[in-house]
């Protein structure tokens, strides 16, 4: 500017400062124009038709694997004798979460009033109470880019399978009236702080810290399965076990319950991407590939020790590369998709098959030995897997073994906190009411004892 200005005569060095000043003021004005505006608001996010059909469907996937599909999973794995009760227990908990979860989960799990990034209070472990009664929802309220409504109904889904998960491990002896009261207060004391402190976003307490859980590996998958050790512990041992042989009365419905889950479970874990993507045809493409490794790495194992291959260990482990893929669906390459799924099914073979026996704990159906244990493989190897050097999708892991230690942290948070307060719990309902049915209920059966219905006719 300077150099432009040296050797001109005053009138004109005059006119020259004149004629750069305005060009000078130009520029800025181009600049700025070219600029948001100093606190623009965010575009508003805006209906997509497409997604919002993919997150109905998807809804109604997961709603199908709590009923039917444990319902048939677990009812052909216990005795004929308390089939319906484990139906039954899962028809009441589809209906109990869903008032609880209107009248205050979503709110509790959801609401973000308070939190701040970076700020630990106490909105960093649980929502707020501004959307109890589902406060504020009308039809044209937007979660991203589908309804809220279809958000809600596709998270409730979520509440409504994970303390049904639970039903496993009690199973054939734990009274109807214990384990509402336990449902109902295990979903409000321990699932929807877990859910809130991973998926609430900036300012929740795991979320924070970086833990990686895309559709529930923590949220559903660790929280039931650690209640479900305390519960089979509080209770104590079914009458007769171990040494009663107590076999699966219909391998059938098992086999039909576990095709449920797995055709479900596309949209547990596609479904989380809210959206109808890339991510969601990744993810389901990796759920696949771990089931199916699952699946031959229970066999595998199975076949070397016991020399055969069982259709309930094909099941079972199908469902533990279900839940062993479930953190790490959003992120996680085929490849580490193969991993995590032979993983899960070679060491859920042994916990299944082989810890509870040693250790001396009922768990009757193995909830924790699969859900548990799968869903800490799952967990685990999610900060593995999710580096792009290692084939995922996720940029900001830079260093798998980092992220791992996060994912270690958000794992041992996630058993600590389910463990104590389940344990809490059952013991005050223990004392309150009294857990389990009595002996003679428990050789007649629940079907009888506690509902007055056979589901078979023996006359």
């Amino acid at each position: 500017m300077r150099s432009e200005l040296r050797g001109m005569g005053n009138e004109e060095r005059g006119m020259g400062k004149y004629r750069i000043a305005l060009q000078f003021a130009a520029a800025v004005l181009a600049s700025g124009l070219a600029m948001p505006a100093l606190g623009q608001a965010v575009p508003a996010p805006t209906l997509n038709a497409g997604d919002t059909a993919w997150m109905i469907v998807a809804s109604a996937f997961v709603l199908m694997m709590t009923i039917p599909g444990v319902a048939l999973f677990y009812g052909g794995m216990v005795r004929a004798k308390n089939l319906l009760s484990v139906m039954m227990q899962c028809l009441a908990i589809t209906a109990l979460v869903t008032v609880l979860w209107m009248a205050y989960g979503y709110s509790l799990a959801f609401s973000t009033l308070g939190m701040h990034a970076g700020v630990t209070n106490w909105h960093s472990f649980l929502g707020a109470f501004d959307r109890v009664m589902l406060a504020g929802l009308t039809p044209s309220t937007l979660y991203q880019t589908v309804p809220e409504s279809v958000f809600v109904m596709f998270q409730l889904t979520f509440a409504i399978i994970t303390p049904a998960l639970i039903i496993g491990a009690y199973a054939e002896r734990m009274k109807f009236s214990a384990m509402l009261w336990f449902s109902g207060l295990w979903l409000s004391l321990v699932y929807l702080p877990i859910a809130h402190m991973v998926w609430s976003g900036p300012g929740s307490l795991l979320g924070d810290l970086g833990v990686l859980d895309f559709a529930g590996g923590t949220v559903v998958h660790i929280n039931a399965g650690i209640a479900g050790l305390v519960a089979c512990l509080v209770l104590g041992k079914r009458r007769g076990w171990p040494h009663t042989h107590m076999p699966p009365h219909n391998l059938g419905y098992t086999v039909i319950g576990a095709a449920l889950l797995w055709l479900g479970w596309f949209g547990f874990n596609a479904g989380s991407a809210v959206a109808a993507n890339g991510n969601a045809g990744m993810a389901m493409l990796v759920t696949q590939i771990a089931t199916a490794a699952a699946v031959i790495g229970w066999v595998a194992v199975e076949w070397i020790v016991h020399k055969r291959a069982s259709v309930l260990g094909a099941a079972s482990g199908a469902v533990a590369g279900l839940v062993a893929i479930t953190p790490a669906a959003g992120t996680a390459g085929p490849a580490g998709a193969l991993v995590i799924g032979l993983a899960a099914g070679a060491a859920c073979f042994f916990t299944a098959t082989r810890l509870k026996h040693k250790l001396g704990y009922d768990d009757s159906l193995d909830v924790f030995g699969v859900h548990a244990v799968a869903g800490i493989i799952g967990a685990l190897l999610t900060g593995m897997f999710a580096a792009p050097k290692l084939g995922g999708f996720d940029s900001a892991v830079t260093s798998p073994l980092l992220q791992l230690w996060i994912q270690a942290k958000g794992v041992g948070f996630t058993v600590a906190w389910s463990g104590v307060l389940s344990w809490v719990i059952l013991k005050l309902l223990d004392r309150a009411m009294g857990l389990r049915v009595g002996p003679e209920q428990e050789q007649v059966g629940l079907d009888i004892a506690e509902h007055e219905e056979r589901a078979y006719n023996l006359s």
